[in-house]
């Protein structure tokens, strides 16, 4: 199953150390430097990825579509602020999205949908493991043969269906 990683762009920028920096200097600096992180990101991945931004702070004569380096763009419509379009975006998608938001009302809207959810800070770190292995070509196998990881000995308590589903999608991050 293919997943299709729906990006709340400014919740994003905003919860980013790096990002925020620079959208404190200039809210397109901050944009643009998402949307190269993305497509270093899907360079990698090859993941559907959409970034939704609100409309009220387009660049001027921007499209409400765009593709940039294969990571699709869009703003808000007048009137219509960001979320709405992620939930309705999520809504479509359901069980194939995966929502990246720290907004707790996103967040429960979409996951009552089907939809995956991951908090932005959690998602920039994916991200930075995914281009660091990328870049060191690390393996997850060591030379003795050790496999690092972190299953738990013990009895064994299973997550919830949803749940299970969600950590799957998140793994393939």
């Amino acid at each position: 199953m293919s997943i299709h990683i729906i990006i709340d762009g400014y919740n994003l920028i905003r919860q980013s150390n790096t990002l925020s920096n620079l959208d404190g200097q200039d809210i397109q600096l901050g944009r643009e430097a998402l949307l190269k992180m993305l497509a270093e990101y899907k360079k990698i991945k090859h993941h559907k990825i959409t970034v939704v931004f609100d409309g009220t702070n387009a660049p001027f004569l921007s499209q409400l579509r765009d593709k940039i380096n294969g990571v699709e763009i869009r703003f808000s419509r007048a009137g219509e602020s960001a979320d709405t379009v992620i939930k309705k975006m999520a809504a479509k998608e359901r069980e194939k999205a995966l929502v990246v938001s720290s907004d707790l009302e996103i967040v429960n809207a979409v996951a009552s949908q089907g939809a995956s959810t991951i908090s932005s800070p959690m998602f920039e770190e994916k991200i930075a493991m995914a281009e660091y292995v990328s870049a060191k070509g690390v393996d997850r196998e060591n030379k003795d043969g050790w496999i690092p990881t972190t299953k738990k000995k013990g009895p064994r308590k299973r997550l919830s269906k949803i749940n299970r589903k969600s950590r799957l999608k998140i793994k393939k991050l």
